[in-house]
């Protein structure tokens, strides 16, 4: 609104020339500048990505050691593929399907070109492109969090070079794929032009993220802080309606899918959504986290063996964001990260709850935003908070050789250990056992098509492609005992089988299967490969008379 003023004649007089306040770069863009149109920030980004995609995709297929949990993602990821359904054996909802449909997509192209290729080892790539969208989101949330391009950098490497991420992020789990759309739900929900459809593009992409892995539903309200933080306050309340709204009618489709396949409620002769859910909720605790010889306690020491510095580090970054919150404008800006580094840390903390080891997988990104705002934080208190234009120059000089000598000193904590992870990651091979064993199923098995195995789904699809019958020839060792599609073409149990492949996997839940442990107890060994806890055996079924079927 302007005012008009009745008009004054006055004398002119010189014009005084005023001094030009001195500014000082602190590698800051303007809020609604976008980072396509930034070529610093391009240059850097583009330049941290190639180190992590290179340093993520050396020795992929050996290291770490192929798990079941791949496996069944990825035969999930091929029957979908294949047009078998959802699963490979009976969907029962243990997650929803959408994370391996995914996997499905991101696979499709590679297993047209060669069939043969659909397996665990060789398939680990494709989670590079997962890497790489997931480390640009953590650096332009970085950015708009109002991170200098330094700390947002920081936060980019300490994401996608921590030991922890170079071996977790490999893998073909659901988490690293739900991360990536909860990164991309934060960047929305932190947009500088604050559009109303870019919140409602966060609720969509928060959906999308809790329907690939349902756990990042305890990130949901994380979500929803930093865009009432960043919303303007006239449309704050259309903001979060229409965000909210599109989570829910989105998140609303994996039930109403349940419903009209009529397997939502218990029934007979069906599965059903409660009852995944009622698993889940159900299974047998890991002991609280803190409490040594629990088996979360393990989980958590298998964290820390790979990186210190990022859990300890984020989780001291969250408190002093949190406690800073109200002189801090950075703290106030990482409100979301903080909060869902919070939640997530409270959640494994449960005293009767399951602690995975990829959980840890989806607080990586907030562990490295937290730990880089927290750096920042600290690096604007000693360079910049106290000073004033009567500062000595000694003064000044003081205040940077502090922030040198912790940036030495952080560097050289840091640097050797993430090293020393880092060097196993690109030459150890964990998987030679695996791949030997799966030779040996492929050359020396006289006819693949009429021999039925008991393996783990580390290695179904590798002996899918030998030539044994996909489900009811190679078999995946759990559903022998918990599937009845499987169970009843085995009415003399284990002694329908010819042979069970013995992995660490097998061994340690055969105690809870009967059929897997009868056909271990009543197998002999043709074929050892590896050493110790980490060997895969070969073993032939023997028959009631003592010979070898």
């Amino acid at each position: 609104m302007t005012s008009t003023l009745p008009a004054v004649t006055t004398p002119k007089v010189p014009a005084q020339r005023q001094p030009v306040p001195e500014t000082r770069s602190t590698g800051r863009t303007d809020p609604s500048s976008r980072l396509r149109s930034s070529r610093p920030d391009l240059l850097l980004c583009g330049a941290l990505l190639v180190a992590i995609l290179v340093v993520q995709g050396w020795n992929i297929s050996d290291y770490p050691t192929l798990s079941d949990d791949e496996g069944t993602y990825l035969a999930q990821a091929w029957a979908v593929q294949e047009g078998r359904g959802l699963a490979h054996y009976t969907y029962w909802y243990d997650h929803p399907p959408l994370g391996w449909i995914q996997i499905a997509l991101l696979t499709w192209i590679p297993a047209a070109l060669s069939p043969e290729s659909m397996t665990v080892g060789s398939m680990r790539a494709a989670m590079l492109v997962v890497s790489a969208v997931s480390a640009v989101l953590v650096y332009v949330l970085g950015r708009r969090l109002s991170l200098p391009r330094w700390a947002a950098g920081l936060g980019m490497v300490l994401f996608g070079l921590s030991p922890l991420s170079v071996v977790l992020q490999r893998e073909i789990f659901l988490d690293n794929l739900a991360v990536m759309w909860t990164l991309l739900a934060f960047a929305l929900a932190a947009s500088p032009s604050r559009h109303l459809w870019h919140h409602f593009g966060a609720g969509m992409a928060a959906a999308t993220a809790v329907l690939t892995k349902e756990t990042m539903l305890f990130v949901l309200p994380a979500v929803f802080v930093t865009m009432w933080r960043h919303s303007h306050r006239d449309t704050r309340k259309f903001a979060l309606t229409g965000a909210v709204t599109a989570c829910a009618l989105i998140g609303l489709s994996y039930p109403l899918f349940a419903l009209l396949k009529g397997e939502l409620l218990p029934g007979g002769g069906h599965v059903s959504l409660w009852d995944g859910i009622k698993y889940q909720m159900t299974r047998p605790g890991s002991g609280f986290i803190l409490d040594q010889g629990s088996g979360s306690h393990g989980v958590l020491q298998s964290w820390l063996y790979y990186d210190r510095v990022l859990i300890v580090g984020g989780l001291a970054g969250a408190l002093l964001l949190l406690v800073t919150w109200r002189w801090s404008v950075t703290a106030r800006a990482f409100a979301g990260p903080s909060f869902a580094v919070v939640i997530l840390a409270l959640v494994a903390m449960r005293p009767s709850g399951y602690l995975p080891a990829m959980y840890v997988i989806q607080a990586l990104p907030f562990l490295a935003l937290v730990l880089a705002g927290g750096t920042a934080s600290v690096a604007h208190a000693v360079l910049r908070r106290w000073r004033s234009e009567a500062e000595h120059r000694y003064v000044t000089g003081g205040r940077y050789a502090l922030a040198a000598v912790l940036a030495i000193s952080a560097g050289a904590y840091v640097v050797p250990r993430w090293y020393d992870g880092g060097r196993t990651a690109v030459t150890a091979d964990a998987n030679a056992p695996y791949q030997a064993a799966s030779k040996w199923l492929s050359t020396e098995v006289e006819d693949p098509k009429d021999t039925r195995v008991l393996v783990d789904d580390a290695l179904w699809l590798d002996l899918v492609h030998a030539g044994y019958k996909p489900g009811l020839g190679v078999i995946w060792f759990y559903k022998a005992d918990l599937d009845p599609a499987v169970t009843k073409t085995m009415p003399r149990g284990w002694k329908d089988l010819d042979y069970v492949v013995a992995s660490p996997t097998v061994r340690r839940d055969a105690v809870d299967l009967p059929n897997v442990k009868a056909a271990i107890e009543h197998s002999t060994p043709v074929a050892v490969f590896g050493s110790g806890e980490d060997r895969v055996e070969i073993r032939q079924i023997q028959t009631a008379s003592g010979g070898l079927r």
